[in-house]
């Protein structure tokens, strides 16, 4: 059997439709809530999920409460803006019946403001239960697995970024933690060369190294996104360094 593990916090307009795309062939699911403030919580459950909560923003400590919650022999780790086409959904099944590999790892094919990207993504999101060890990292987490992983053929679908209003809201969140931990491993004082170094290093790689500058108008406003995102967390770094010296 397999479990799937959905992380979200404030879902509301399209956690019901997630768990409804599982429930023909997958009989366990689990709902990791963050400290949703809308009906996130009941609509997982009016679907058929079982709800736990994490109050802390830590990744890691989310995929792994899903897991010691789960039933099945395999864990099936999914966000709420990705999707399983029918042909990933096949490969997972059959994947799943093999005794080759102990965890998977999935691409995910990024559509950015209705826009595809032209990179792909990626990371281990199938895990037979008892050879996941754990999962590490607060953020950007990865998974410590006993045994061989295998790359499945079919991408998931990761519709990311789908308003400015998105993209700046999830730059808010995420920048913190990330000047978190900067701070907490006592990263460098944070000079003015530093923050357009960091900015530019975002930037290129998304519109050359990821190839942004293919895909138009689009390409540039990741870009810089992407740029700007590492400018704010440098930023609040530097701000959180500038107190302490107070």
């Amino acid at each position: 059997m397999i479990s799937c593990i959905i992380l979200t916090k404030n879902e509301e307009s399209r956690i019901a439709s997630l768990i409804s795309s599982f429930r023909s062939w997958i009989n366990d699911i689990i709902v990791v809530d963050n400290g949703s403030i809308d009906s996130t919580v009941r609509f997982a459950r009016d679907a058929g999920a079982r709800v736990i909560h994490v109050s802390e923003m830590d990744f890691s400590r989310m995929r792994n409460a899903g897991a010691s919650y789960a039933r099945g022999d395999w864990l099936f780790y999914v966000d709420t803006d990705e999707e399983v086409t029918e042909k990933l959904k096949q490969e997972i099944l059959l994947s799943t019946k093999q005794d080759i590999y102990q965890a998977f790892f999935l691409r995910r094919r990024n559509i950015y403001m209705n826009h595809l990207w032209p990179y792909m993504d990626g990371m281990i999101r199938l895990i037979r239960k008892d050879a996941l060890e754990r999962w590490e990292g607060r953020i950007h987490e990865t998974a410590r697995i006993k045994g061989s992983v295998g790359t499945l053929r079919h991408p998931l679908i990761h519709r990311s970024h789908n308003t400015l209003e998105d993209m700046l809201q999830q730059t808010n969140d995420w920048s913190e933690i990330e000047a978190d931990l900067r701070f907490s491993s006592n990263h460098p004082p944070v000079v003015s060369w530093r923050l357009f170094r960091v900015f530019f290093t975002g930037f290129f790689d998304s519109y050359l190294k990821q190839r942004g500058w293919s895909v138009g108008t689009i390409g540039i406003i990741e870009s810089v996104y992407q740029g700007f995102s590492m400018l704010i967390t440098y930023t609040k770094l530097w701000e959180k360094q500038h107190r302490q010296l107070l």
